[in-house]
């Protein structure tokens, strides 16, 4: 249960509300076990639902209109979040593209803004006990105000089940929907990068994915037969076109989004070590993303130069943990952007990809920076400078270590 004194302390309290029953849930058992006044924060990040029904549910459940917050998060979340990410190929575990993780340092962000405008002393979320989010949401919170309350409810009331949480719903007059009166099939958090989905019906890593889990993407299999080929415009790492039409991040994002899921593109069944200690199995959709992911490389294998290329996906692997453990606001992982905003600086031109059937692959890649000299890479006589036989001596010097082991392993056999 809640600390005595944390709860006497409590004033006013910032929730990240979604308008879904947890959350209304969490809103009422927050003005009865702390007496405090709720102030509700709703985020529109491209989940796709009307945000509307939220501010009335609020107003339902009695909190004063000026209490109650709904922002357009979108072009600050692809600009200021997303974008950055997908400059560092970030990826967790050789798959993950990171959707809720990214997600999770904006809503803290502005939920620590809301609280210091209203004068709250407290944040709460609905994240439970055991997943990656409560971590994500509270790293945040005490990086951006190290002295605020947080409240976590999962982990101190006793609301363990869906019968209890029904139950207490109905006590409290709080509507609920009828497709909430039994068992979800399984939890889904969605937002303008992906859609994620688990527990219940995937909680079993041995079973497929039913079809009826998938929402932003197509079938494969059923995709069109006639492969959609398109262009993306890169400046400083950054996409800024499709095929030569200018967009606002989030437009743009939006748009990759909808090209990928008429191709089905961007679905991921993944079983992945969360934070705290446990695997969990999950299914992603993440259309835009995972069609940006391999235009961003396109178009950086002509742009950056080796070493910095290879120091980059020498640091992905650390940035990405970074991110996927919620440490957005540390240090280091400043440290990291800052190294990898300074590799962005000639990642400029154009990416022709080819969206075909789940696939999507590099088939053209342009910049006026470009690294890749067709003189020097010709198997005919070039017109710069690269004598055959300087390579000779470049391989002598690179084996000598090799032959220096090879001699000892020879004599060590002769004196045997």
């Amino acid at each position: 249960m809640a600390n005595v004194n944390a709860k006497k302390s409590v004033k006013k309290v910032v929730l990240a509300y979604s308008g879904g029953l947890d959350t209304s849930i969490i809103l009422k058992w927050l003005q009865q076990t702390y007496g405090a006044e709720v102030v509700t924060f709703t985020a529109d990040l491209g989940q796709g639902e009307e945000l509307e029904p939220a501010r009335k549910k609020a107003q339902l459940l009695g909190i004063k209109d000026e209490n109650i917050f709904i922002e357009d998060l979108r072009e600050e979340f692809v600009r200021d979040y997303v974008f950055p990410m997908f400059r560092a190929n970030a990826v967790y575990e050789g798959q993950y593209l990171l959707g809720t993780s990214i997600a999770r340092p904006l809503i803290a962000k502005k939920q620590i803004e809301i609280a210091e405008k209203v004068g709250a002393d407290a944040v709460a979320h609905g994240a439970t006990g055991k997943g990656n989010d409560q971590v994500r949401f509270e790293l945040a919170y005490y990086a951006l105000k190290p002295d605020v309350t947080v409240i976590a409810p999962w982990r101190e009331w006793n609301l363990t089940s869906r019968t209890r949480l029904i139950e207490f719903a109905e006590q409290h007059q709080i509507p609920i929907a009828k497709d909430k009166r039994g068992d979800a099939p399984f939890s889904v958090d969605a937002n303008l990068l992906h859609s994620s989905s688990e527990g219940k019906v995937l909680e079993d890593p041995a079973q497929d994915v039913p079809d009826y889990v998938f929402s932003r993407t197509d079938d494969p299999l059923g995709a069109p037969d006639k492969p959609t080929v398109i262009s993306i415009d890169f400046e400083r790492g950054d996409p800024v076109a499709i095929d030569g039409k200018k967009m606002s991040p989030a437009t743009l994002l939006t748009a990759l989004n909808a090209l990928g899921k008429a191709n089905g593109i961007g679905r991921l069944d993944l079983v992945e070590n969360r934070f705290v200690g446990m695997k969990s199995r999950g299914m992603y959709e993440t259309p835009g993303g995972t069609i940006l992911l391999a235009a961003h490389r396109g178009i950086e294998s002509i742009t950056l130069d080796r070493g910095a290329a290879h120091l980059k996906d020498e640091l992905m692997p650390k940035y990405a943990e970074l991110v996927y453990y919620g440490f957005w606001f540390a240090p280091e992982r400043e440290m990291l952007q800052a190294a990898i905003d300074r590799s962005q600086e000639y990642v400029t031109g154009q990416v022709k990809l080819r969206l075909y059937k789940g696939n999507v692959a590099v088939i053209g890649r342009e910049s006026k920076y470009s690294l890749y000299d067709q003189d020097l890479v010709t198997f005919e006589e070039g017109a710069v400078a690269y004598d055959h036989r300087d390579a000779e001596g470049f391989i002598k010097l690179n084996a000598l270590r090799l032959r220096t082991l090879a001699q000892r392993k020879k004599k060590l056999k002769l004196d045997r």
